[in-house]
């Protein structure tokens, strides 16, 4: 039996998530919650946009989370990371590929951009105007990319891991809004603590020459069947989906919301939702899991009015109400 028709099952999903953990763990030190976030995210099929300052180790987490996966039927196939470092200068064909003419065929073939991988790091993804941060839009919401009116199809995992700098520093340009809005999550990385530096500061000459580690690494087709478990199997019930929608509806009547949380953006929430519940031994999705998440999926796609500055507090006033109604139900699969 082929790898691809093989039955998964929630602890099939669970064990396969597992190894993916096993090597973020190993290679990122005090960062647990955003490994969490990540994986969450790999199992909703979402995008991840780190906010931080240089040396929070971004690039060392996008890595590990490439080395983690292998293609079993095709290693050559795709590669498993790629990284793009934006600047003024990048040009959209720069990430997506361009057509060059083969002159002993006569013809023009695509060479591939970094964007065919599983992983994606697009580091300092403000520094760059944008038109070329819009390169990525099609790449993100459809998986496939457009060049000289030729579609050529990206990985089911594709996964887009950017980073940007706070607004604020020298050369930044602002994300447009329907950038952010592909982004499943926006994530602030604060300085680690005490302990888990020290530690980092203890193995540092072996984690200065990086090697890629020798765990058991996740198969690409186990990853997309884990994703087909979790969204058959994990419950996601009534009452959830009315607490997101009139959630939204209260965050979007708020006089300190310009422009509110877009139906796209509660869509990509109930993968999420599912993936946070199958790591925490669940099969259903509880109201926990939307007041965990609830920064990280909506903070970023909220456009506030002139003087409101504080994004989370409102989402927590909006969220307030219809998370208390959606407790008193029966969250269970009935």
């Amino acid at each position: 039996m082929t790898e691809q028709h093989q039955t998964t099952t929630l602890e099939d999903a669970t064990e396969t998530i597992g190894l993916v953990r096993d090597h973020l763990l190993d290679a990122i030190i005090g960062r647990d919650e955003i490994v969490e976030m990540i994986l969450i995210a790999l199992l909703a099929g979402g995008h991840v946009l780190l906010e931080d300052y240089p040396g929070s180790g971004k690039t060392l987490l996008a890595r590990a989370l490439g080395e983690a996966i292998e293609d079993r039927d095709d290693p050559a196939r795709i590669a498993a990371f790629r990284r793009i470092q934006f600047t003024p200068d990048l040009l959209p064909s720069d990430i997506t590929g361009v057509c060059v003419f083969d002159p002993d065929g006569g013809r023009f073939e695509f060479m591939a951009g970094p964007v065919f991988a599983h992983v994606l790091l697009a580091d300092e993804i403000n520094r760059t105007s944008p038109k070329v941060q819009s390169a990525l839009l099609e790449a993100m919401a459809e998986r496939q990319v457009t060049v000289d009116n030729q579609t050529h199809p990206l990985d089911e995992l594709f996964l887009v891991i950017a980073t940007q700098n706070p607004l604020g520093l020298a050369g930044t340009f602002p994300l447009p809004a329907p950038q952010l809005d592909r982004f499943l999550f926006k994530i602030q990385m604060e300085h680690i603590e005490r302990a888990a530096e020290l530690e980092i500061l203890s193995s540092f000459r072996r984690r200065l020459h990086h090697r890629p580690s020798e765990l058991p690494k996740a198969s690409r087709n186990a990853l997309i069947a884990s994703r087909g478990a979790m969204e058959g199997e994990i419950h996601v019930a009534a009452a959830i989906q009315e607490c997101l929608v009139d959630f939204a509806g209260i965050a979007r009547a708020d006089a300190r919301v310009a422009q509110g949380i877009s139906t796209r953006a509660l869509v990509q929430a109930i993968p999420a939702l599912q993936a946070r519940a199958l790591l925490h031994g669940r099969d259903y999705v509880s109201t926990e899991d939307l007041t965990a998440l609830l920064g990280p999926l909506f903070a970023h796609r909220l456009a506030l009015a002139p003087g409101a500055t504080e994004a989370l507090s409102i989402l927590n006033d909006a969220a307030q109400r219809p998370l208390d109604a959606a407790a008193r139900q029966t969250l269970v699969r009935g």
